[in-house]
């Protein structure tokens, strides 16, 4: 009990490591993956407190108050409503024992501590991570570009005479054929998984 509690002062208890593919099924995490929706855990930290668990939907936290409680608060942030930005890593000094991967999903700001020893698989997370970010950041410009280009189009039309029928039945058809056209854009460029970024930059 009180080399738990002194971990808890040292604050070492929140130092996380990485966990294998193989015993993802032993931790608590995996008990609210969506596996029936084809979400899969392409990276898993555990500390004594904490699990954090980046699936291809989603980043899942099994959030603890301390390494003595079994008290655990469970959040899930969806990457199609959280998108991920500002992703940095920080290295580990000579006398560190981890280092600290940070980012943000949607307001929300994480900094999670890992041992040093897993550094490689951080920085592979890191890259994956970096990667979504900078993969959201150009679909939110295109599909503001796309916005911008419907309603340029709608404006346009809109300055022809008023009362037309003509007029009136071609505003009908390029608003319904608008319509359809950026809710493809929208499914193009609001992506929701990015299991084929973790794929391309996570080594087994």
């Amino acid at each position: 009990m009180f080399g738990k509690l002194a971990a808890d002062a040292l604050g070492l208890s929140d130092i996380g490591a990485v966990i294998a593919p193989a015993d993802y099924d032993k931790v608590d995490a995996d008990d609210y993956v969506m596996h029936e929706d084809q979400e899969k855990i392409f990276f898993l930290i555990k500390s004594k407190s904490d699990e954090y668990c980046f699936t291809n939907k989603a980043l899942i936290h099994l959030d603890g108050t301390s390494a003595t409680s079994k008290k655990r608060m469970l959040h899930r942030y969806s990457y199609g409503s959280h998108p991920v930005s500002n992703v940095r890593l920080e290295t580990a000094g000579t006398i560190d024992m981890d280092v600290e991967i940070k980012f943000q999903l949607g307001a929300k700001n994480f900094s999670i501590d890992v041992h040093k020893k897993h550094l490689e698989q951080v920085k592979d997370l890191y890259k994956a991570l970096f990667r979504i970010s900078e993969m959201m950041h150009e679909n939110e410009v295109a599909l503001g570009l796309a916005k911008t280009s419907i309603e340029l189009a709608s404006t346009t039309l809109g300055r022809g005479q008023a009362g037309s029928a003509p007029l009136v039945e071609t505003f009908k058809e390029l608003n319904q054929a608008a319509f359809s056209w950026f809710l493809g854009a929208q499914q193009k460029y609001w992506v929701k998984d990015f299991g084929f970024v973790f794929e391309r930059y996570l080594k087994s």
